[in-house]
This record gives structure tokens, sequence and C-alpha cells, in this order.
């Protein structure tokens, strides 16, 4: 595909911090909190998160610089291991990418069902105003990808200036008072490395996103130059955000009041609400649940941006139909993936019951997803010496970082399998099930090629 718009620095780093905060934020709290159940475990959970994060996002930036091409999160898997292992792993993220929108997009739905009227505060309608935002932001992509660029720049200003407002709570009195129903304190070592684990789930689920920058490789000005600055500047901004805002809700609610409302009832849909609320009264929390529905909708665009063009080096690689490579030269609108992956985000919308389903079976995925792709750096290294010296960008503290990342996400992977492993299993059989699948595309492809 012939690339005519191409992204700046300022707009990649826009597009990094999409890509990591959906609405993670202003709900995974509430599960870091309840799996934590101390403060001390829920910091070092987000902190311990987030240099992970940054870990992955400067290896992922030395994977992108040595490697910028359109798609490349699949091209890579393609060209380090081999296109079994990376038609496997990416259809199982483009899966879970999918179900990261779905979940997205349900978070936004449940801020906005708790101002509708009662009779419509159904699971039914707030999946189908999940879908309809889904839709909207089709459409918006389907108007060129200049259009979605700056869509995206508008809309993650506004989450940023969102995020900013919570984080008064720093600075500002509360009203709030202790719920009358408080955490089990966690007691003993493995009791609390267990703790420690379950919470990663969510913060790993909130700071996640980031790896899908190198598939706009082939889009970027100057990418051995701008894609490392792009991620070390949106994982900065992301990780300071991040601690800022749940230092911000723990010195409004405390730990307790993050898990339970005043009345005793732990409410996960309404964190950052009831945190608005806890501080300006009124009608703050009404306010505040209408801007986080709105704010819903940076995520959903960015997901309909970065996974269509998976498909596309799938289809490139001829691992996938060729029809997903159908491109408008004018727009650089992928007409065929980005309907595909659209549907896919919608059907996994109606088959996912909540948000908390969806994140043990996307983290448990994704951490297969990436540690693989993260170990690909020692292969790309060698592949790519001839590469060095030439201005490209190369991480400090290597190899340890890559192997520090692989471990933390080898860890997270064996607490969802403790926590949820019925879901677990479910995963490896879906990973394991693309394999024929892979074998069948080829077979498939082939005839059709020779039959030409």
């Amino acid at each position: 595909m012939q690339v005519r718009q191409k992204i700046n620095l300022f707009s990649l780093t826009m597009i990094v911090v999409s890509l990591v905060i959906g609405m993670g934020i202003f709900r995974s709290s509430f599960n870091v909190a309840q799996d934590a159940q101390s403060p001390m475990v829920f910091f070092l959970a987000w902190i311990f998160g987030g240099v992970i994060a940054l870990f992955g996002a400067l290896t992922f930036a030395e994977i992108g610089s040595r490697y910028p091409v359109m798609g490349g999160f699949y091209k890579i898997y393609s060209y380090c291991y081999h296109p079994a292992l990376a038609f496997m792993i990416n259809c199982i993220i483009l899966i879970s990418n999918a179900a990261s929108v779905s979940a997205v997009a349900l978070i936004g739905a449940g801020y906005l069902r708790g101002l509708l009227p009662v009779e419509y505060q159904t699971t039914l309608v707030e999946q189908g105003v999940a879908v309809v935002s889904v839709i909207l932001f089709f459409f918006v992509n389907y108007l060129g990808f200049k259009m979605s660029v700056r869509t995206q720049n508008v809309l993650m200003m506004i989450k940023i200036g969102i995020i900013l407002f919570i984080c008064l709570g720093l600075f500002l009195p509360s009203t709030a008072s202790a719920p009358p129903v408080q955490l089990a304190p966690v007691s003993g070592f493995w009791s609390t490395v267990q703790a420690f684990g379950a919470a990663l789930i969510a913060v790993s689920f909130t700071y996640g996103g980031y790896q899908q920058t190198i598939n706009f490789g082939g889009e970027v000005d100057n990418p051995k130059r701008v894609m490392p600055r792009a991620i070390f500047f949106g994982i900065a901004i992301i990780v300071t955000l991040y601690l800022l805002t749940n230092l911000a809700y723990y010195n409004v609610l405390g730990l307790d009041g993050m898990v339970y409302n005043s009345e005793g009832v732990a409410s996960k849909g309404d964190l950052a609400a009831r945190h608005t609320q806890a501080i300006f009264g009124g009608y703050s929390y009404n306010v505040m649940s209408a801007l986080l529905f709105f704010s819903v909708l940076a995520y959903v665009n960015i997901g309909l941006m970065s996974n269509p063009r998976v498909m596309y080096a799938m289809a490139e690689d001829k691992v996938l139909p060729a029809f997903l490579k159908k491109t408008n030269e004018r727009t650089q609108v992928l007409t065929a993936a980005l309907p595909m992956f659209t549907a896919i985000a919608i059907v996994t919308l109606f088959f996912s019951e909540s948000f908390d389903t969806i994140v043990n079976w996307v983290i448990f995925l994704d951490s297969i997803g990436l540690a693989t792709a993260v170990g690909s750096i020692f292969i790309l290294r060698r592949k790519t010496k001839h590469l060095d010296g030439t201005g490209i960008y190369k991480m400090k503290l290597y190899p340890f970082m890559p192997i520090i990342y692989i471990l933390a996400y080898i860890f997270v992977a064996i607490s969802c399998a403790i926590k949820d492993p019925y879901g677990t299993f479910y995963g490896l059989l879906l990973f394991i099930g693309f394999f024929p699948l892979y074998l069948l595309s080829r077979k498939a492809l082939g005839k059709k090629k020779a039959g030409e």
C-alpha cells in the first residue's frame, strides 16, 4: 500500500497514549484494589506494572526501529520465528484486541447506563450502546486515515483533560466517609504474592496496548528516529497519569472506598464518578459519567485504526485471503480489513458477559503474545546487525530489560491460570486450534494461486 499521509512525532505519541489509555484507569483500579487488599500491594502492583511497561516499550521501540513496516506486529513474528507461529499468535492477538475494544465499549456504556431511566438500565441496552459506539467509529475510520488521526488527537487531549481533572483529588478535600464494609487484610508471604499476581492482571490490562504502535511503522515519517521517541514519551505520560490518578483515588476514597460505595456494596462501574462526587458533590456524578462515556470513543477509534493493519500484513504474507489487502489509495482506508475487524469486535461484545470475564481471558492470551514478541529482539538483533551504527535506536541494559519483561508476563500468565483455570484452558485450546487453521489457509490459498 502506498502511504501518502505520514505520521509525525506528536501524532504517534498520541497514538501510543491512545493504545494504552482506554477506559481501564477509570475501572481497573477497582479490580486492583479488590485483589490487592492492602495499600502496599495496590501501589506496588501499579509501580511494577509501569516499570515493566517501560521495559517493554523500550524493547518495542528498538524492534520498530530495526523493522519498520505496516502491520509490524505480525511481520516480526513471521521474520523472526515461523509463519505458523505468526499466524497463531496474531489471530489470538486480533481476537483479544477485539475483546479489549468490546471491554472498553462496555465500560463506557456502563457509565451511561446510570443516567438512563430505570426501565432502560438493562444488559441489552448496555450492549446496544457499546455496539453503536463501535459502529460510529467504524464510519469515522472509513472516511480516511487523515480523519482518523485528527480525530484521535482531539479525543486523546480530551481524555487526558478528564484524567487531570480526576487528579485534582490530590489537592482538594473529600466529603467521602469510610464505607461500612472493608477489605479483608492479606497476611502471609504466599498470600501476599498471590494477591500481587492477581492485582497485576488488571494492571497489565490497563498498561497494555503500546506494542501495537509498531503496526504503524510503514506510515511514520522517519520511523527509526520518531518511533522510539514517541513510544518513550507516550509511556512516560501514561505511567505518570496512572500513578497520579491512583494516588488521587486513594486520597479521596481510600482503598476500601475504591471497592465499596457508601452503602457497603461493591460498585464496579462508577469508581471515577464516585470519586468526583466525593469532591464536588451536586451533579458531578452525572457529569463525570457522561464525560467518561464520551472518552471511551478514543480507544474504540484507535483499535479500529491499528488492528486492520495486522490483517493487511497477514494477507500480504498469504496466510489470510488477499481481499483483506483492498485499500482506497486516496483515503488510505483498508476497505475490507476494517469492516472485518469491526464485525469481530461486535461479535465478541455479545459473547462477553462482563468486563471481568474479558480481562482474565485477554491478559492470558496477551501474556503469550507479548512474551514471544519481546523475545524476538534477541533474534532481530542478530538478523539486523548490519543496521548497528546507522542511527537506529538501541536500548540500554540489554538483555536485562527484555528478560525481566518476559519473566514478568510469565508470572502474569500463571496468575491468570490460578484465578481463572477454565478460561486459561479454553484460551490454550483456541491458540492450538489456530495451527490446523493455518495449514488449511496455506493449502487453500496455495491452490488458488496455482489455479490463477
